[in-house]
């Protein structure tokens, strides 16, 4: 069983950056897949980015990609989001996710396990 904590967030403005990390204790993250999930007030969790157990696949929404980066630290055990150019529809709550089943990462949550505890980001015009 692997516990997911996570770490970043916050406010930032419009145009700005901020990184989400995404720490495993119990189990070593690479053997899992990861992805980030987020959810606004009133809207469904949607997938923001995955990234394969071998590190070397990584897969994003439409609605973040060239902007978002997802990466493996295996020394440090870790999963981070960075956040570049970041947009008021940007606002929600961020969960990582992690899984054992599959060598790549889904886009739903049902394809994940594991998640951490969320954590809040909000982007200001």
């Amino acid at each position: 069983q692997v516990q997911l904590v996570q770490s970043g967030g916050g406010l930032v403005q419009v145009g700005g950056s901020l990184r989400l990390s995404c720490a495993a204790s119990g189990r070593t993250l690479s053997t899992y897949t990861v992805g980030w999930f987020r959810q606004a007030p009133g809207k469904e969790r949607e997938f923001v980015a995955a990234i394969s157990r071998s590190g070397s696949n990584a897969n994003y929404a439409d609605s973040v990609k060239g902007r978002f980066t997802i990466s493996r630290d295996s020394a440090k055990n870790t999963v981070t989001l960075e956040m570049n150019s970041l947009k008021s529809e940007d606002t929600a709550i961020y969960y990582c996710a992690a899984d054992s089943r599959y060598l790549s990462g889904g886009v739903y949550p049902s394809n994940y396990y594991y998640w951490g505890q969320g954590t809040q980001v909000t982007v200001s015009s």
